[in-house]
């Protein structure tokens, strides 16, 4: 690299007028300090949870665009209500990007560095829409020879998020657990872990189509939320598996109200004698995506033992503290072509990633679907 050398890096800038602009800056490329590595990203995801910094709460459905290639500006209109929500990030040009994975291309002069230079690594810690990234070298994740950066790109959120639910559920005490919105990327590592571990899982998908990609990957148990049937079928695969933990992608509406609801039932199936305050068991539904961004609503008919709260990741590896946090990663590293693999529906580059048929397709966060950015892809 020389001193005047230059790259890409994707921005959002919420305005205080309200105004959601979108755009690639030019940027030069620092001298890593001595614990730092310089990374050429070549594979970034997009995750949902890179959507609420990227595109925030904006009607996406008005963008509209101007200019091409590299000087592409993106615009659209954020709701006066929500702006003092995000009172924080107003009028600041933010680069967007949970996790990424490329080659280090120079490093500083720290040993833990140094031994980096010229591998393939995955990273962790935001502004990953960039060609080229500044980081410490302790939040590098060497990847195993052969490995390339579109295997390990997705090493993070997905497959920490996946093992972070049967963490929590031996910590809590329960013995199986549920998932909504089970067919995606997530749901089928979490499925596969589940498989491996032994673990009771109730899969909840939306349509037969999902249902069928779960089957065919050896789910035991999957509900259809649009089945006629499905309230019967949740309490009776509730009944076989025990789970009394959900996690649940879709927020919104009466899903986690059901779960809980089915829960009960389940478990007065096997009561000794009746309880008015209903089943002693603690049912627990933790809330950790908004594929419905409407109010979650509960109908309480499921007694006194149970919780509805929100769960991150970020604040669960905080908590479990850095030798747990070292144990789970290095099982994803162990697993990124089996167990912990990703597929994408479309690789594209950061100019397409601001096309807005592109932003449409993947803003419909549809299961299955996932688009993996390749800064340095032309177009």
């Amino acid at each position: 690299m020389t001193a005047d050398s230059k790259g890409l890096e994707l921005r959002s800038l919420i305005r205080k007028s309200g105004a959601l602009e979108l755009s690639l800056a030019t940027v030069a490329l620092p001298e890593p300090a001595a614990d730092q590595v310089l990374v050429k990203v070549e594979a970034t995801p997009i995750n949902p949870s890179d959507l609420g910094l990227l595109l925030g709460p904006a009607d996406m459905t008005a963008a509209t665009a101007s200019g091409s290639g590299a000087g592409i500006v993106v615009t659209a209109k954020v709701p006066v209500a929500a702006l003092p929500a995000l009172a924080a990030r107003l009028d600041q040009s933010m680069p967007v990007g949970n996790e990424g994975a490329g080659t280090v291309v120079a490093a500083g002069a720290s040993e833990a560095a140094q031994a980096l230079k010229g591998k393939t690594v995955s990273m962790v810690g935001g502004a990953m829409y960039t060609q080229y990234r500044l980081i410490k070298a302790t939040d590098c994740q060497e990847l195993p020879a052969g490995t390339t950066a579109a295997e390990g790109a997705s090493w993070f959120v997905n497959p920490l998020t996946a093992l972070g639910m049967t963490e929590t559920m031996k910590r809590e005490g329960h013995k199986a657990l549920v998932h909504t919105a089970a067919a995606s990327n997530l749901g089928q590592m979490l499925n596969r872990i589940c498989l491996e571990d032994g673990i009771g899982l109730v899969n909840i998908v939306r349509s037969p189509v999902q249902a069928k990609t779960l089957r065919d990957i050896g789910a035991k148990h999957i509900v259809d939320s649009t089945a006629p049937t499905f309230t019967d079928d949740l309490t009776q695969a509730l009944v076989d598996t025990g789970a009394t933990i959900a996690f649940d992608a879709i927020g919104g509406g009466k899903l986690a109200s059901q779960i809980l609801g089915c829960m009960e039932v389940a478990l007065n199936k096997s009561a000794g004698s009746y309880s008015r305050y209903g089943s002693s068991t603690h049912k627990q539904v933790y809330i950790y995506g908004g594929l419905n961004t409407g109010p979650t609503e509960l109908v309480r008919t499921y007694g006194m033992a149970w919780a509805v709260g929100g769960w991150l990741l970020t604040p669960f590896l905080q908590k479990i503290g850095r030798p747990d946090q070292q144990r789970l990663r290095q099982r994803v590293v162990a697993g990124l072509k089996t167990t912990f693999a990703s597929h994408y529906t479309k690789v594209i580059s950061l100019p397409e990633a601001l096309q807005l048929d592109t932003i449409a397709a993947y803003n419909k966060r549809a299961t299955g679907e996932k688009f993996l950015i390749n800064p340095h892809k032309a177009g």
